[in-house]
Parts: structure tokens; sequence; C-alpha cells
């Protein structure tokens, strides 16, 4: 088992961060279902975003690098392809549930849909009731996953819930537009994770698509057509949340590439650590954090943003005071189980944290101990304990540490950027 040494050190420096994945898999998308050829600027292609655009070259998209950026030549979504797709989502969520709604409008025969780790456990059930629904044929294998489709989707009216993940309302708003007839989406539960909602009604009518909100969901006019053209994909506000915790906690950390009107759900990060007494600090495009005073603790509801969870709950540890993570039962179908990951590793470095089926009770300590930890091979569990390195006392030994190419490929490079300390 590879094992990573990460020595306490505080960080200095300014770094820019990867390009949003939410967004990257939605401009890669959108781009792909055009009929003509798409520039996308700043896409970082880490695994994720890497899985939903083999998924598109495998519904008939191509794509190619040209001077740093990503053409995207779209495929004809105004026929359907012929014979049995596969498509390989590795450990991608947003790949599967984005991609399942497209392949059963625009493909002809069957879909098979892989990929390994814990994504053979995330929930799929709203498809599957509406395939069911429109008599649409579909096999499930979970562990390892192997989900076979058939279409053609039907226009109509759809319900469909908000609460087990945002990803099911994206992906098929991002397949109506093509069907011929119009449809409307009907929410039965209160929507969680509404922000990356926001960012795939953004991304849809950049790229020329209409989807008109109603009180009760959506109304998605079909017939509608993608449209090519230049598409810049902005920071990412999740990789964010760890160096502006790291600012919260003593470092002095500049982050660049954001946008401060951005829509991104994890954006969030930001009130949050306010509440918990930070201040921020925009310079252009580069935003700093520091906490003069130090932190306090919080009440932290996860619905809404559970991926920057684990940067907050660092903060959280060396908070003055209880913090109460609550809502954060969906961590535990992410990569690993994240709600016992982060109280068995951070409790592992010293930090007092009590797990409960949903939440996280978490007391915060002046410091930390460090010491051995595991990544549980999930990339946010991972950039969660470098950066509960640089308040340890002594050197955290990291095992499995290469799970950030998921996300952040690069990331241990920027934090030795800005002063971090660790090797392999």
């Amino acid at each position: 088992m590879e094992t990573m040494q990460i020595a306490p050190a505080r960080l200095c420096g300014s770094i820019r961060v990867p390009s949003s994945k939410s967004l990257a898999h939605r401009a890669v998308i959108a781009a792909s279902l055009c009929q003509g050829k798409s520039v996308l600027r700043g896409v970082d292609l880490n695994d994720d975003v890497r899985a939903t655009l083999a998924g598109m070259q495998a519904l008939g998209a191509q794509a190619a690098w040209q001077e740093g950026r990503l053409a995207v030549q779209g495929l004809h979504a105004g026929e359907r392809a012929q014979g049995d797709c596969l498509i390989d989502c590795n450990e991608s969520g947003s790949t599967l549930r984005f991609l399942i709604p497209l392949a059963l409008a625009l493909w002809g025969e069957a879909t098979t849909f892989i990929g390994r780790g814990n994504l053979g456990k995330r929930p799929l059930d709203p498809f599957f009731e509406i395939m069911r629904a429109q008599g649409l044929p579909f096999s499930h294998e979970g562990d390892p996953l192997c989900l076979k489709v058939r279409g053609p989707l039907q226009s109509g009216k759809f319900a469909l819930r908000g609460d087990i993940s945002s990803q099911f309302l994206t992906g098929l708003l991002f397949a109506l537009p093509l069907l011929q007839g119009d449809s409307d989406i009907e929410l039965t539960t209160p929507l969680q994770s509404a922000g990356y909602v926001e960012l795939t009604l953004d991304v849809l009518r950049d790229f020329g698509i209409k989807v008109v909100p109603t009180p009760g969901g959506y109304h998605v006019p079909g017939g509608q057509h993608y449209c090519a053209g230049s598409y810049a994909v902005e920071g990412d506000y999740s990789q964010a949340a760890f160096f502006l915790v790291a600012g919260a906690l003593g470092s002095d950390v500049a982050v660049q590439g954001l946008r401060a009107d951005s829509h991104q759900g994890d954006r969030l990060v930001m009130d949050i650590l306010q509440r918990m007494g930070a201040q921020f600090n925009w310079t252009g495009d580069a935003l700093q954090c520091r906490a003069p005073q130090g932190l306090r603790g919080t009440r932290i509801d996860a619905a809404q943003c559970p991926d920057i969870i684990p940067p907050l709950a660092v903060a959280a540890a060396l908070a003055c005071g209880r913090t109460e993570v609550v809502n954060a039962g969906r961590l535990r179908i992410k990569e690993c189980d994240r709600l016992s990951a982060i109280a068995h590793e951070l409790g592992a470095l010293g930090a007092h944290i009590t797990e409960q089926p949903d939440s996280l009770i978490i007391d915060g300590v002046a410091s930390l101990s460090g010491g051995r930890a595991f990544s549980h091979q999930d990339h946010r569990i991972a950039m969660m304990l470098a950066i509960a390195a640089t308040r340890c006392d002594k050197p955290v030994l990291l095992q499995e540490p290469g799970c950030v190419s998921k996300s952040y490929g690069n990331f241990y490079e920027d934090y030795q950027k800005v002063g971090g300390v660790c090797g392999r």
C-alpha cells in the first residue's frame, strides 16, 4: 500500500484551482449535443470528466485538444444511432446519471453502463421508475455496476423526487429538449443541491436551450437544438474549499480562478466559514480566507453542499466549541462512506468526532496530533487529510494518496507550491 508522509507546515502563496468539475461535465455534454464544433476553454480532464467525455464519444461525438482547448464536434442528435453502445463511467456518478437519459433518447439499440468502486451502490431508482412507466427494458447489477438500458425515451410528464440527487434532474434536462414533444418535470419532494441545477440551467441557456421553471418543476419544450460556440469553464469552489479552510486555520493562501458571482452550490463554503468567524478578501479573481480571532463551531446543513463537508470537518475539528453537521446521509454513498471516513480518520489524528446515522458531532480541539491515516481511496478524504496535516503536531502518514486524480490530479504539486511538505 502506497504511503505519503505529509509534514506539518503552514501554507503560503497563490494557487489556481482546477476548473469546476461540475461545469466541465455539463459543458462537455452540451457541446457534444450540438450540430457543429464547440471550443471549451479551461477544461481540466480529471478522471470523472474523462469518463463523461468518453461516454459522449461512445454516443457519437468527437473531441480533440487544439492549442490547449478542447474542440468538440457534436453528434447528429436528429438521428438515432444504431448498434450496441458501451459507456464506462469509471467511478463518476455524474457521468452515470447524466448520460442514462441521453442514451435512452439518442441510441437505437442497447446501451450498457459499467463502473467500479462504489458506483454500483449509487441509487438509480428515479430512472428505473421512469423506464418502467414507459415500458423501456433494463437490467441492473450493482456490484460491480452493469446497467443495460434500451430506448426510445418518450416526451411527456415526469414525476421526479428531488431529495435523492439533483443529478437525476440534470440528466433529464439535457435529454428532454431533444425529444419531439414537450415535457413537464414535477418535483415530488423538495430539491436538494439546488445550486447544481442552477449550473445546469446556466449551461443549457449558454448553448441555446430553453427550460421554463414552473411552480412545481420545469417545462421543457421539445424539438430544440443545441447551438455550438465557445465556452469557458470557471474555477471549482469544491476544490478551492480545501485551501480556503487552510487559510481559516492560519495559512496564507490566495486561491485564483474563481468567480464571485458563481452559481456553484459549493460556494456555500464562504457562507459557512463566515458563520464560523472567517473573513474573505477578493483581489481580482483571487480569494483569500483568514480567521484572525479563530473559528467557532456552528451548524452545517450538508443537504445542499455534501462535497465540501470533508474540508469543513477539518475546520470544525479545530474550531472553538461544537459543530453539528446534519442531513449528511448522502455522504455514505459517495466514493466511500464519507461520514465514517471523516469520523475515523480525523479521529485517528486527534479530532473529537461522534458519528451518527446521518450527522456528525464535532467538538473542537486546539491542535491535531498526526499519525497514520487512510484515504479510503476517496479523493476528498485524501485532500482533507492533507489540509489537516497543516495543523498537526507530527507528520501524517497518508495511505493511498493517489486517488486525488479523480478530481484534482495536480493537488500535491499545488500543495507543495504553497509550502506544503509531502513525499512518498
